[in-house]
């Protein structure tokens, strides 16, 4: 979704703000701007475009002032335009607000608003907030004496009675004339980073990390005021109730976000593979997590896109190797059946960034009957994480690319790991192998962009698999969709007959997941009636057939380990089929890293 910054220190906040909107980019980026408080008064600058347009255009880098908000949007309510990129100002002036999520009564609170005689200038649900907020702070400055010191008790009342008339999932920070920041969490992530005389607010620790480690994270309804004239920080519940709050090392590995010689984020995510497995998961962590899933009543798994393609391949890995029945759910689909969780039952949750919302709501649903917890995630202080009674890490840094690569890999490396242990080792992956494998597959990739180039035109492109390759023929649909932006299908092979094979022509291109193990015969039998209606077909396996069009050759690996390792060609290939199509693979349009509203 989008991001939000703030920063209150002793430098220039612009260029502070401008670096750190970049660094949490993939968050949003159909517009950005900032607002700095100047001399009594707040500066506004935004526009329509990535970071690094709008600050050419505009230079938001230069507004002056040591306290200042920014924000990249990914649109919601409105069209992408300057009107509608944030920070909003109030109707006096004297309040700017960046907003994260939805506001769900947005509408009814904008008609009480505009008859009180608040006029709005754009389509959004964020400028509600700057108004009311106006509204209560007003209200507020005329019950208390109007002396400087006093402004904080206005402040702080305006903000515990918005937090009481807006309804939805929402993070927020506002700017007031004085230069006090004012921040409120509701269900949306929002961490402040604690500086040497500084102090930052924002979606993502990527937003400050470059300039501090140490970092509070808010807990849901609570709200942080900074004063311009203090050092400090002050944390109260929604009920103006003080919190005590702790300071938390934020790892370090989170400030590698560079991509150093790669083009794009995508490729150097991809290749990071062979090393992100072997870090994937903590021994101590896996037992515990396997001792759980062997005391539970019933077991469900749930994510949502690539994590919920993790999660299938998790039922087939626990329904084969250890005998476990575990029933997957879609996390966007629970709350229409939430009858399908029994009581007292576990539920493993799969998530990269521990912010999706939908998986946060399946949660919600599931703790209503008496469910445990388990999570498997890449941010270890996410909202997820605090959900959970037991958290695996993916250990493997940070993943700027919107779609996901390394992180779907080290999520199958966990859950192959954890299912090692429940069959007490009767899979026994040679870790060390598989990371060779990838690498083998990483430095071979010319055939690849061969394909890719081949692709440019194509409209249609349709995945199959069979077993335990037909989630990854979801995934492979996925990518290709987020990021070359190709209409593609995973299909299971069997039900090739029951529809699909009315749609192969010669206009349409098949990837043919065939590994030689199992399937591999019913695969290639799917592959020759597909042929034989003229669409083209590039092979996925470690054995050549005539009836490939391409092959692209993937190294032999023992049977059940095929599904780390052939997803690899076709990110690549998703990739550079992006690159022949001219798009960004970093930014897939109308896409965001972390999807936190529903």
């Amino acid at each position: 979704m989008c991001s939000i910054i703030g920063y209150r220190g002793n430098n220039s906040a612009a260029p502070i703000i401008v670096k750190g909107l970049q660094r949490m980019e993939y968050r949003g980026y159909d517009s950005v701007g900032i607002a700095t408080k100047s001399e009594n008064q707040i500066l506004l600058r935004k526009g329509v475009g990535k970071v690094v347009e709008v600050n050419n255009a505009v230079q938001l880098d230069k507004l002056p002032g040591k306290i200042g908000i920014g924000h990249t949007r990914w649109a919601t309510h409105g069209k992408v335009t300057e009107q509608n990129a944030h920070p909003h100002s109030s109707n006096s002036g004297k309040i700017a607000i960046v907003h994260n999520g939805i506001i769900e009564n947005f509408e009814e609170l904008k008609s009480n608003l505009q008859n009180k005689g608040f006029d709005f200038q754009s389509e959004t649900d964020t400028e509600v907030i700057a108004n009311l907020i106006q509204l209560n702070y007003d209200e507020a400055l005329g019950r208390i004496p109007k002396y400087p010191f006093e402004i904080f008790d206005a402040v702080k009342q305006s903000i515990i009675k918005t937090v009481s008339q807006i309804r939805g999932h929402y993070s927020f920070v506002a700017i007031f004339e004085d230069g006090t920041i004012a921040a409120a969490r509701f269900h949306e992530p929002l961490i402040v980073g604690v500086g040497k005389n500084s102090h930052y607010l924002s979606s993502d620790v990527l937003g400050f990390i470059e300039k501090t480690d140490d970092a509070i994270y808010i807990d849901n309804e609570d709200f942080v005021i900074l004063k311009p004239d203090s050092t400090g920080v002050e944390i109260f519940g929604f009920d103006g109730t003080p919190v005590k709050y702790q300071i938390t090392k934020v790892s370090k590995e989170f400030a590698d976000v560079y991509k150093g010689d790669y083009a794009h984020f995508t490729l150097k995510e991809i290749s990071e593979q062979p090393d992100s497995i072997l870090k994937a998961g903590n021994n101590d962590q896996i037992q515990q997590f396997a001792d759980s899933i062997k005391k539970a009543k019933n077991l469900y798994i749930t994510g949502s896109g690539t994590s919920y393609n993790a999660a299938e391949i998790t039922k087939y890995l626990m329904s084969k190797f250890a005998k476990i029945k575990i029933n997957t759910v879609i996390a966007s689909e629970l709350p229409f059946s939430p009858d399908d969780i029994e009581q007292n039952s576990t539920l493993v949750a799969i998530s990269q960034s521990g912010e999706s919302a939908d998986v946060l709501e399946a949660v919600k649903i599931a703790k209503k009957s008496n469910t445990s917890i388990l999570s498997v995630v890449n941010h270890l202080n996410s909202s997820l994480s605090q959900e959970s009674s037991l958290v695996i890490g993916l250990n493997c840094g940070p993943e700027i690319g919107v779609a996901a690569t390394k992180s779907f890999t080290s999520q199958l490396a966990v859950l192959y790991k954890i299912t090692d242990k429940l069959c007490n080792g009767c899979i026994n992956p040679d870790w060390e192998k598989i990371s060779l494998v990838i690498s083998q597959i990483l430095s071979n990739n010319s055939k690849i962009k061969e394909i890719a180039k081949d692709l440019k035109e194509v409209s249609d492109i349709y995945v199959l698999g069979r077993g335990i390759h037909l989630p990854i023929a979801k995934e492979a649909a996925l990518k290709l969709k987020e990021l070359s932006y190709i209409h593609a299908e995973g299909i299971a092979g069997g039900e090739l007959k029951h529809g699909p094979l009315a749609l192969m022509d010669s206009n349409v291109y098949v990837i043919i997941i065939n590994p030689n193990d199992s399937t591999y015969n019913d695969t290639l039998n799917s592959a020759h009636e597909i042929k034989a209606r003229g669409a083209k077909i590039i092979g996925i396996s470690d054995k050549e057939s005539d009836v490939y069009d391409h092959w692209v050759k993937i190294p032999s690996i023992d049977e059940s380990l095929y599904p780390i390792i052939e997803i690899v060609p076709i990110q690549l290939l998703a990739y550079y089929s992006a690159l022949e199509k001219e798009t960004n693979p970093d930014y897939p349009r109308n896409l965001a890293k972390s999807v936190t509203v529903k």
